[in-house]
């Protein structure tokens, strides 16, 4: 389904931590469909704020059996919509909000006993929990280990619903919390969480350090310090699913390069999107998104850092050059899907398939 807007109204907003809070939306009966989602995918939220549309993306954290959308926002310094989300919203407002997107996800399947790694920090909790309530819903075979890093226990978000699963699922869920800055009784469970110290944790609950699949949402360091130490396990590079929350430290993703150098002068880009075609000039500055919105065509967008993934389409004609990618696949680029917020023509002309799957 193309990723569309839709104003939706504030239902219920819970304080989660005292910089944190989840925001449920009321989705009407006809736009139900419309917000189905996977476990661990996102919405974005488009605002105005001081005079300027701005754009945030939020995961969801309800299961897919909680009957509602719930998103998780942590406050962020300097972040003016967390902010605002954190401080001003109120329950009746109404927002524009995205349908779902996102692939930190994958296939249930009921029929088999699996093993679940799911492995955090601060805010990262929020597509997990997702994952973690459906998962221990919908695959009644399946064992869940979660480990989840804060600084103190004072920032855990959603620290009474895990203790609530952990309770109803006591023989499936196992829970590690470890906190930077406040000592406990368990060296393990103390200081950042490294490779050594989740390797550690996986030998222990996971019977010869089997992991069917692994979830890391996160900084940066922590994702590669996790994947480290799972793949020094054998868990293999496809079963290791990530999710950054930050490109703080991160080295971008490899892309092919074009065969030829930036075209000179403009560009034109015949854009393709919810099954229409328009056609924009973009100049030699410009992305192909901000080329877009500076002539009024719209296009699906969030972060405009080459880390949500929210502006992927595909290149069906002519040639582009990519300034980062932090979330493309290898086999995406491979196949011409690319990341138009740092997507530039180097060629005359280039189509732009943003329905392409």
């Amino acid at each position: 389904m193309t990723p569309h807007f839709n104003r939706l109204t504030v239902k219920d907003i819970r304080r989660e931590t005292p910089d944190a809070v989840s925001v449920t939306f009321d989705v009407p009966p006809d736009l139900a469909a419309a917000y189905r989602f996977d476990q661990g995918q996102y919405v974005t939220l488009r605002t105005m704020l001081g005079g300027e549309e701005r754009r945030r993306s939020y995961s969801i954290c309800s299961g897919l059996d909680d009957g509602e959308i719930r998103i998780g926002v942590k406050k962020v310094p300097g972040g003016q919509v967390s902010t605002f989300v954190n401080e001003a919203l109120r329950v009746g407002d109404v927002l524009d909000v995205m349908t779902p997107m996102g692939r930190f996800t994958t296939p249930l399947v009921p029929s088999e006993p699996r093993v679940h790694l799911a492995v955090a920090c601060g805010s990262g909790i929020t597509p997990v929990l997702s994952i973690v309530k459906t998962v221990l819903a919908r695959e009644p075979e399946s064992r869940v280990v979660l480990v989840y890093g804060n600084r103190t226990a004072d920032d855990i978000m959603f620290r009474t619903t895990i203790d609530d699963l952990k309770d109803s699922y006591v023989d499936r869920l196992s829970v590690f919390h470890v906190l930077s800055r406040q000592g406990g009784d368990v060296p393990l469970l103390s200081g950042r969480i490294d490779r050594d110290k989740l390797a550690r944790i996986v030998t222990r609950t996971m019977a010869g350090g089997h992991v069917d699949h692994a979830f890391l949402c996160g900084p940066f360091g922590m994702i590669e310090e996790a994947r480290a130490a799972l793949e020094g396990l054998g868990v293999p590079h496809a079963r290791i699913h990530v999710e950054l929350f930050s490109t703080d430290g991160a080295r971008p993703i490899e892309v092919p390069r074009p065969s030829t150098t930036l075209a000179p002068g403009v560009a034109s880009a015949e854009v393709i999107f919810a099954g229409r075609r328009q056609t924009i000039a973009v100049t030699p500055s410009e992305s192909i998104v901000d080329a877009a919105r500076r002539q009024g065509v719209e296009v699906p967008f969030s972060c405009k850092g080459g880390m949500c993934c929210t502006c992927r389409a595909k290149i069906v004609e002519g040639e582009v050059r990519m300034d980062v990618n932090y979330s493309l696949e290898p086999w995406e680029t491979t196949a011409g899907f690319v990341l138009t917020c740092q997507s530039h023509p180097v060629t005359s002309k280039v189509v732009v398939d943003y329905d392409a799957l």
